[in-house]
């Protein structure tokens, strides 16, 4: 199962377990994540939700891991002939969150949990 949120001016594509890094949302590491703006949700059944524009019901909830800073990116600037040059850099400020389940409803997808060593050996 798998959705797509909206967190900023941004769309994306969250599963249970992903970890994503969005815009900073001013959380505190540990804090809960949940968000309502969820645009799609497409369950294992193949039953595919589309909201107009949000789909009726339906949240993703989250914990937050902590802030982090993107890649650095040049900005440079130059007009020939004028030694005119600016060379500046910017560096994202960034939250990276883990999703821990869907919710559709009544439904809620949660990750599948693995099955023992004693239990796979058996089959």
């Amino acid at each position: 199962m798998y959705a797509i949120i909206k967190s900023g001016s941004r769309q994306y594509r969250v599963q249970p377990q992903a970890v994503i890094q969005v815009n900073s949302l001013g959380l505190e590491a540990g804090s809960a994540f949940e968000t309502d703006q969820v645009l799609l949700v497409n369950n294992e059944d193949k039953d595919i939700q589309v909201g107009v524009p949000f789909v009726k019901g339906a949240k993703v909830k989250g914990t937050v891991l902590g802030a982090v800073r993107g890649a650095k990116v040049l900005v440079f600037k130059m007009k020939r002939r004028k030694n005119y040059r600016r060379t500046r850099g910017h560096r994202q400020e960034l939250t990276r969150i883990r999703i821990d389940s869907i919710d559709v409803g009544a439904k809620a997808a949660k990750p599948k949990a693995e099955k023992p060593a004693s239990e796979a050996g058996a089959e």
